[in-house]
């Protein structure tokens, strides 16, 4: 006899499944065009942003996990740590980084796997994205300094107030998490504070002038950075090798055998710096995955965030891409809904640019040019700034990340603080300010 009680789920499941399969809109401009935008929107996703974005950030977060001690970030992170010290370090370190919303998820995950409260970490985890200078830079001039000012304000207060909230409402299971941490022993070895600093410095350097992205202005500071950006990453990676040598006891021959061919690359095909970049990735992958000591174990805890992260994240950008396209793009929603939807200054235009920004993904610095074209269409200041406070710091591929992190419910709570945050500083500043 079927126990029903327990088949109807997967009777349930089967009959959805079929259901969707049976009725499949194939032959439709809509869906087929959607479909291709979701295949072109993961393309690009996997293109620009998996080797220069993610794979530098998957190394950091197993970086802090292997050579950070719980001690070290409980004492500046933790829930026991200063409010000020906490929170400062959370939104200075975001602010450096100047990450997209995917690229934050590795060294969110890495920070609070490691004992650090969940206040300081989600605001870690808005300020990455959201807290990002060449981004405020690039919002005033293309969009006008009283948004761009309004942008940056509202950015920093918004990491400070969301991570204060969610402290103070998931206060009991942090109080319990913290019992945890505090039970497990300090490792023996703590590597001096210099070292360890240097090495993150080095990886960080990567990350972010590999990742610089090209200003409209072509004269100043920004512009002349991003003209050196791969000799400031090169910089960045020959300082990492030497560290791994001198402190960690990478083999020099190692370090040789990964270089030569990672520098003749990058001397031969100039034009496409990604190939020396991908060769020095590979490389450093090798050479940590078969060392038997520290090394080894940094492989492991990057690779392991690799498994968790990765499949979650190109998931997510093919739903996105489905339903919202690229931009220029149709997917399954019409794009014209949302420019009709956020036309004027009212609160439902304003509360949904929040939670459209929430939802659609975007990579660093292409939310202005968006939102340029959204305010040519109609769409007002306050809608234009909920936008801005949201979109960057939120996607659905990012949610869904965090929510493997931290679970549904306290994910569903930090997405929902920034989306009331949004509309109501987006409200204020269209009705008072603007």
């Amino acid at each position: 006899m079927i126990d029903w009680k327990s088949e109807w789920k997967v009777l349930a499941w089967g009959l959805g499944i079929f259901a969707a399969l049976f009725w499949l809109p194939v032959g439709e401009s809509r869906f087929d065009g959607a479909v291709t935008e979701a295949l072109a929107l993961t393309r690009w996703y996997a293109r620009e942003h998996v080797l220069l974005c993610l794979v530098p950030a998957f190394f950091i977060a197993g970086a802090i996990a292997s050579f950070v001690s719980q001690a070290a970030v409980m004492k500046y992170l933790g829930p026991k740590a200063p409010k000020v010290v906490a929170y400062g370090v959370a939104s200075v370190s975001g602010a450096i980084l100047a990450v997209c919303s995917c690229t934050v998820l590795p060294l969110f995950a890495g920070i609070h796997t490691m004992g650090a409260g969940l206040g300081p970490a989600t605001a870690f985890l808005y300020s990455g994205p959201a807290i990002n200078v060449l981004a405020v830079i690039l919002t005033a001039s293309v969009l006008g300094a009283k948004l761009g000012a309004a942008r940056a304000i509202g950015a920093v207060l918004f990491a400070l107030v969301i991570g204060g909230l969610m402290a103070v409402i998931f206060r009991r299971s942090e109080q319990e998490r913290e019992a945890a941490a505090m039970a497990m022993p300090d490792p023996d070895d703590v590597r001096p504070l210099g070292q360890t600093a240097a090495f993150f410095a080095a990886q960080v350097a990567i990350l972010v002038f590999a990742n610089w992205a090209r200003p409209d202005d072509p004269t100043g500071v920004w512009f002349a950075v991003w003209r050196a950006k791969w000799w400031l990453t090169s910089a960045g990676a020959i300082a990492l090798a030497l560290i791994l040598v001198r402190w960690y006891g990478l083999a020099l021959w190692k370090v040789v055998a990964v270089g030569l061919p990672t520098a003749a690359l990058a001397l031969a095909r100039p034009e496409h710096p990604a190939l020396a970049f991908t060769a020095g990735v590979i490389g450093l992958g090798l050479v940590t995955a078969w060392d038997q000591g520290e090394l080894g174990r940094w492989f492991e805890s990057s690779w392991g965030y690799a498994k968790l992260i990765l499949p979650l994240l190109l998931g997510g950008v093919l739903v996105a891409g489905l339903l919202l396209g690229r931009p220029g793009h149709e997917g399954l929603i019409p794009s014209g809904w949302v420019e009709g939807a956020v036309g004027g200054n009212g609160f439902g235009a304003t509360l949904f640019a929040s939670v459209a920004g929430a939802l659609m993904y975007f990579a660093t610095l292409t939310e202005v040019p968006i939102l340029q074209g959204l305010i040519g269409s109609g769409m007002g200041p306050g809608p234009a700034l909920a936008l801005l406070l949201a979109g960057p710091a939120l996607s659905l591929p990012n949610m869904i990340v965090i929510a493997s992190v931290i679970g549904w419910k306290k994910t569903s709570v930090y997405i929902g603080l920034v989306v009331v945050m949004a509309t109501i500083t987006g409200l204020i500043y269209g009705t008072f300010i603007a």
